[in-house]
Formats: C-alpha cells, sequence, structure tokens
C-alpha cells in the first residue's frame, strides 16, 4: 500500500510539473467577481455611502477580481485617494494580507484622505512619502494605479517615470502583477495631453511598462465607454466619473 501511495503522489507530482494541476495543491482557484474575498470587499458595512454610490460606475467586484488578489497576499495602492480601492483590497487580502496606500503628504490643515480611516483597517499600512520614495521591506504580490498614473508626467510632480517604474518591478515578487487603470487620450495622443486632459494614450503606458520588464498579461473592457470622444477634461460637465477607462494587468516575468 505504501508503494501504491508513493506511485500515486509522483504520478501527481508529474502530471502537474506536465502541464496538469492538482486542485487546491499545484495553483490557487481562479478570482471571479462572485469569489468570497472580493464579495466580502464589496458587502464590507464599513465602506462609506459615497463609495458605495460609485460602485455602478466601477464596477468593483470585476475589478478586484481582475488583479486575481488572494487572502495574504501584499497589494500596493499607488495614490490612493480617498481609499475607494484600499478598503476593497483590505478585505480582499484577509487577517493575513497586507495593504500600503503610497500616498503623497499631507499637512495638518490638509490631511490625505486616507489618513483618516486607515486605523480602522488593521492591515493597512498609509506611506506619505511620495510616489518616487516610498520604501517597503516585502516583496509585493501585486501593484494597483487608478487614475493616477498619467499624472506621474506631471511637471510639477518632477518624476524620472522610467526609474519609478524599475522600482515598482523590483519590489514585485516574480508572477506579481501591476494594474493599470486610467483615463484613455485619444490614439497617439501625446504626452502633454496629462496635464491639460488628465489623460493618457493607452500605448504610452504599455511602452512605459514594457521598458521597464514588465509583460502585458491581459486587459478588462469593464471601464471602457465608446461615447467618451477623449476631447474632453476629465472634470468636466457629463463625462466626469464617466470616461473611457481602459484596464491593463502586466505581469513581472521573472
Amino acid at each position: 500500500m505504501r508503494k501504491l501511495l508513493a506511485g500515486l503522489g509522483i504520478a501527481l507530482f508529474i502530471g502537474a510539473c506536465a502541464g496538469g494541476a492538482v486542485p487546491g495543491l499545484m495553483m490557487a482557484a481562479p478570482v471571479t467577481p462572485t469569489s468570497a474575498n472580493v464579495a466580502a470587499a464589496v458587502a464590507d458595512a464599513r465602506r462609506p455611502e459615497a463609495d458605495r454610490e460609485r460602485d455602478a460606475l466601477r464596477h468593483p467586484a470585476e475589478i478586484i477580481a481582475f488583479t486575481g488578489v488572494q487572502p495574504g497576499w501584499r497589494v500596493a495602492d499607488i495614490g490612493p485617494g480617498g481609499g475607494y480601492y484600499t478598503r476593497l483590497f483590505s478585505v480582499a487580502v484577509g487577517p493575513s494580507g497586507r495593504v500600503y496606500g503610497v500616498d503623497r503628504a499631507g499637512t495638518p490643515e490638509r490631511p490625505r484622505p486616507l489618513t483618516a480611516f486607515a486605523g480602522e483597517y488593521a492591515n493597512v499600512a498609509h506611506l506619505t512619502d511620495g510616489y518616487a520614495d516610498w520604501s517597503i521591506a516585502e516583496p509585493l504580490d501585486a501593484i494597483f494605479i487608478s487614475q493616477i498614473y498619467h499624472d506621474f508626467y506631471l511637471p510639477q510632480l518632477a518624476l524620472d517615470v522610467p526609474a519609478l517604474n524599475r522600482k515598482m518591478y523590483e519590489v514585485l515578487k516574480p508572477g506579481g502583477v501591476l494594474v493599470v487603470i486610467d483615463h484613455a487620450a485619444a490614439p497617439g495622443a501625446d504626452i502633454a495631453v496629462t496635464g491639460t486632459l488628465h489623460r493618457i494614450d493607452r500605448a504610452q503606458v504599455v511602452r512605459d511598462l514594457a521598458a521597464a520588464g514588465f509583460v502585458l498579461d491581459a486587459e478588462s473592457e469593464v471601464l471602457r465607454n465608446p461615447e467618451d470622444d477623449h476631447s474632453l477634461r476629465v472634470f468636466e460637465g457629463d463625462i466626469r466619473g464617466r470616461t473611457d477607462q481602459f484596464v491593463l494587468r502586466f505581469r513581472r516575468p521573472h
């Protein structure tokens, strides 16, 4: 019997290495919008009503599932703003996980919005050293950037975008993911529109991150809006909150 069990174990291992999978042993279950950790994140009673009102446009279950987030993950939310996604990731990674809100510094008169609620979530750390100077002492499973990548090009921030992209590559685990959501500019648009329209050409983001070593892994259409002609500032009139947005998932291959 021992020889039979040992032989079965070897066969399962070889089969998995050859491309098969041993459920629960060799790979985690795929994450979907109805996965338990994602559903719990969206249903979290601590989420403010203002966040819930934005859910119809932001599709949080689909976006969080698209990252592939698992309980226990370490996630950096760069440019967390009011913490819409930070809250969601906090619940999705669970008590054994960790979420880092990578933010700019506030002032006593105007603290950063994340400061007000970070204490409600024991697994959230609010970092306020800026987008370039942050440091995390453990490798990350995921980096998430929503509607802020275009700001990296703003002259007033004085960021070295290629260096920042290389840094993100280095802090990710091999196989880790980088998800970028941003307001789409017209194809071929000059980088100057980042400061006028607050948009960026999807192809620019792909080029930037490929140069840092990332591989484009997947794209979601859930935030696309074909009625947006890409000519308006993202804060203007009826387009506010309804811009055409691309959602890209990159992976660190090694």
